[in-house]
């Protein structure tokens, strides 16, 4: 039900560090990429990147590089919000990616991190420095959490909810947190989503998808792992992968009676209507290692594809009847998985190997080698691009012939978030302006021998 256990959503969306490469606070001087790059060629990266540098947030524009300890991304990436201690108190503040500039510095009572950011972008909800999770994604035990809800101008509201919470993302209309509740509070081994009203500060069960509220008792429980989670184009669904839950029981098998047991499923959160749905993967999803799992969304919202590289299968959700629709065979890959989609191909990458599966026939057209593990996938605004996280490195490539056009080095880098200053442009026919005719017709029927796919690392 979030973004994972072991990769909770609110990092659904992380410092630069290493030789050459300042570690900047917050707003400070950017730097150029130094010895650490001297084996690269002195290229300016085409679109700006959000990447994650062990705990801190990286903000790439062409040559420079920003490094943010403690932040949250928006959705659409144009901003991050950020903190840092400031005596006994917080200082609090909002950078504009594609800029770099930072708003006026606030100051919050105490000591917080920002966890997630409300859909519009201006609302972020905050727990104390000691509120965070461990290596298995749990949180420590306690009986209270307070959290803070604030925007550039300061302090707006302090809840103190009676319980384990870990904020999860706003409700549409921003008067909810969506939270997620770890039991038992003192030592946590499983936790349920549930919806804080703002107005009163209490916590309460989610409805189902007949907009009922869940009788008591019928609450679902998560002790699996959250893999991923994915947030609609639109913004009013938020998507979460879980695996390894074998006899788990979803609300509708508690009230129903039946026994339930789902391996894997796609957790479907509507952050408008407050309900939230189960889409049940069906076998061998969710029995291969949680990492080789990831899951994509087309940017018309309505596709949205999971892959098992361990297994080699893939499943396409039709996210308006929120169904299979239909499975296919993929290579079989070892190591983390990663996702992205656009309107017409889904890239997988998976260890050292990318592939793209075109969506049209769910079936594998072609697949290249990168010579480092795959720590991430990334598609440019106008998808003529394909960013590829690796060791130490972003580099990008042609999303059709997988030659890579260029590559720059970012020490400390562990993955990639997303865009910064994000715009797409309308679903369509892709790439097919990139190539002559001749090209076109050849690379559609080509063998895709040799090519393969990393997956999304995040394990």
């Amino acid at each position: 039900m979030t973004t994972t256990p072991t990769i909770p959503r609110r990092t659904v969306l992380a410092v630069l560090a290493g030789t050459g490469v300042a570690a900047l606070t917050g707003c400070g001087p950017v730097r150029r990429a130094g010895s650490a790059a001297e084996r690269l060629p002195d290229l300016l990266l085409p679109d700006p990147l959000l990447v994650e540098l062990g705990a801190a947030l990286g903000v790439l524009r062409g040559a420079d590089r920003q490094t943010i300890p403690h932040a949250v991304a928006t959705a659409d990436g144009l901003a991050v919000y950020a903190t840092e201690p400031e005596g006994a108190d917080t200082a609090f503040w909002r950078i504009d990616t594609a800029t770099g500039r930072a708003s006026a510095r606030v100051t919050l009572p105490g000591r917080w991190v920002p966890q997630t950011v409300s859909a519009g972008g201006t609302t972020v909800a905050l727990t104390p420095e000691g509120v965070s999770v461990d290596a298995a994604g749990r949180p420590g035990g306690r009986e209270v959490t307070p959290v803070l809800i604030a925007d550039v101008a300061g302090k707006r509201q302090r809840l103190e909810l009676r319980g384990n919470f870990v904020p999860e993302a706003f409700t549409g209309d921003g008067t909810g947190l969506f939270v997620l509740e770890w039991l038992p509070a003192r030592a946590p081994d499983r936790y349920r989503v549930r919806v804080v009203d703002l107005a009163t500060g209490a916590p309460g069960p989610l409805s189902t998808r007949a907009k009922a509220p869940v009788p008591p008792g019928a609450e679902e429980e998560m002790r699996g792992d959250g893999r991923q989670a994915v947030l609609a184009p639109d913004r009013s669904t938020l998507y979460t992968l879980y695996t390894h839950q074998p006899g788990h029981r979803h609300t509708r098998d508690l009230v129903s009676g039946r026994p339930g047991n789902a391996h894997a499923f796609v957790h479907t959160l509507n952050l408008t209507e407050r309900w939230a749905y189960c889409v049940d993967l069906p076998h061998p999803f969710g029995e291969t290692p949680a990492r080789g799992h990831a899951m994509a969304i087309t940017p018309d919202g309505r596709r949205l594809v999971v892959a098992d590289v361990a297994s080699g299968r893939v499943a396409e959700i039709s996210t308006e009847e929120l169904t299979v629709r239909r499975t296919a065979a993929l290579p079989e890959g070892t190591g983390a998985a990663y996702a992205v989609a656009d309107g017409d191909r889904l890239f997988v990458a998976a260890g050292t190997t990318v592939r793209a599966v075109e969506l049209a026939g769910l079936r594998p057209v072609a697949a290249w080698a990168v010579r480092d593990a795959v720590t991430g996938l990334v598609l440019s605004p106008d998808d003529a691009r394909l960013y590829v996280g690796r060791l130490g490195a972003v580099s990008w490539h042609h999303p059709v012939t997988g030659a890579e056009l260029g590559r720059v080095a970012v020490p400390g880098l562990v993955g990639l978030h997303g865009l910064a200053a994000r715009t797409r442009r309308p679903p369509g026919p892709l790439y097919r302006s990139q190539l002559s005719a001749h090209e076109w017709a050849g690379l559609r029927i080509a063998s895709p021998a040799g090519c393969e796919v990393r997956p999304r690392a995040g394990d």
